[in-house]
């Protein structure tokens, strides 16, 4: 029910735009979110967007870099990453969570996307 796609290999300082194709129910109404887990790691909070798009979260280490937005009509999210970095190196994954409330914690989100690699070289 939902797909992410656009990751790839970037050098360091480039930018990268994920984007996320929900189907199957209408998501609009959900808080959505992107995560990322890199090797040996947990996964990680990103970024999560509210159902009308006018309020946001972001994790410290992505703040002022990267902008996350949704266009319900089209039930698509997105994750622009500008000024990437080594260690932005991870599987991205887009979900959704039933409710209106933001949370950081993977587990309280309902659905998952598959994940799309991104690689960032010094």
């Amino acid at each position: 029910q939902l797909q992410a796609s656009g990751g790839g290999l970037m050098q360091a300082g480039g930018s990268l735009r994920l984007s996320c194709a929900a189907s199957g129910r209408t998501f609009s109404s959900y808080v959505m979110g992107w995560f990322r887990q890199a090797p040996g790691k947990e996964r990680e909070f990103v970024a999560a967007i509210n159902w009308s798009g006018g309020s946001t979260y972001y994790a410290d280490s992505v703040k002022g870099r990267f902008t996350i937005s949704r266009d319900s009509a089209k039930n698509m999210l997105y994750l622009q990453m500008n000024s990437l970095k080594p260690e932005d190196t991870a599987v991205y994954y887009c979900a959704a969570r039933r409710t209106t409330t933001f949370t950081l914690v993977a587990g309280a989100y309902d659905y998952w996307g598959q994940g799309t690699q991104v690689t960032v070289s010094s």
